[in-house]
């Protein structure tokens, strides 16, 4: 028998010029222990089918990308996992989502503390206009932290593990709007991580991004390997063959986004059981 939702919810060769620190590693990823389960989930807006028939696992610790095409449903399925999908006028799930035994399409949960277990990093960087401190800040006083040393301390650390820290521990009171777009995006990274969560949903982060930028970027999400749970919606398919471990490939199907294949990242690009599938990562079709 479930316990009461509400309670089980309350964790390439870089440019000198950037500085990347240590993340602290957690176990070794690709042990395949579920840590989100998703079961026959569909999507729709107005009515509208975008989404049917998802079921797969994504494992704790490792880094799985979403691959396709554009409109068949990839971001929507990335929307599910922490119910931003409610925010959306007139769209309506169906399904079960279980992340650490917990269903998350229960009308009872707490989303705001979903939210905080399961961070996302948008497609364009979304900075507050706000200062880079007060960036990080915000989001830990609305979830309850109050303590000035405890906030400064979660501030620096978010800071290190994007390797921000060196380059703006000296203008932390600065607008975050005046910092490059790459460091925008790190800086959006940070303030997730500053909410210890326990998984990092992505959405084409890199898309907006110079290529310096977007090579700093990949490089950290790479670092994020093992500590979280990454799931990342790329259209970059040489970037998804270096940074993920699980790859879903998902597709069209009468009008139907629909997931086609899933499995080992190496084996779903060099050996694709789909013909679909085959014909997408080899750019015959797609």
């Amino acid at each position: 028998m479930m316990h009461d939702t509400k309670k089980l919810w309350h964790s390439a060769v870089l440019p000198t010029s950037y500085t990347l620190s240590n993340i602290e590693q957690g176990a070794a990823c690709c042990v395949p222990i579920p840590h989100i389960q998703v079961e026959n989930l569909a999507v729709s807006y107005h009515g509208k089918s975008v989404l049917e028939g998802v079921s797969l696992d994504i494992n704790k610790g490792c880094i799985t990308a979403l691959i396709g095409p554009s409109g068949c449903g990839k971001t929507s399925f990335l929307s599910t996992l922490n119910r931003l999908t409610d925010l959306i006028p007139g769209c309506h799930m169906q399904g079960r989502i279980n992340i650490d035994g917990v269903d998350v399409t229960d009308h009872q949960l707490d989303v705001l503390a979903l939210r905080r277990k399961v961070g996302m990093i948008f497609q364009k960087p979304n900075p507050f206009p706000l200062s880079i401190r007060r960036n990080i800040e915000m989001p830990l006083r609305e979830h309850g932290l109050r303590q000035r040393s405890a906030i400064d301390e979660r501030v620096e650390r978010a800071l290190r593990d994007v390797g921000l820290w060196e380059e703006v521990r000296d203008r932390l009171d600065a607008p975050a709007l005046a910092l490059s777009g790459g460091q925008q995006q790190r800086l959006c990274i940070a303030r997730a991580l500053a909410l210890e969560p326990s998984i990092l949903l992505m959405d084409e982060p890199c898309s907006a991004l110079d290529p310096i930028a977007s090579a700093v970027v990949e490089e950290l999400i790479q670092r994020l390997r093992n500590r979280y749970t990454v799931v990342i919606v790329t259209h970059n398919l040489a970037q998804a063959r270096r940074v993920a471990n699980y790859a879903a490939f998902f597709w069209m199907t009468e009008r139907v986004g629909k997931l086609i294949e899933f499995g080992r990242c190496q084996s779903l690009f060099d050996s694709p059981s789909h013909d679909l599938t085959a014909a997408y990562v080899t750019g015959v079709s797609g």
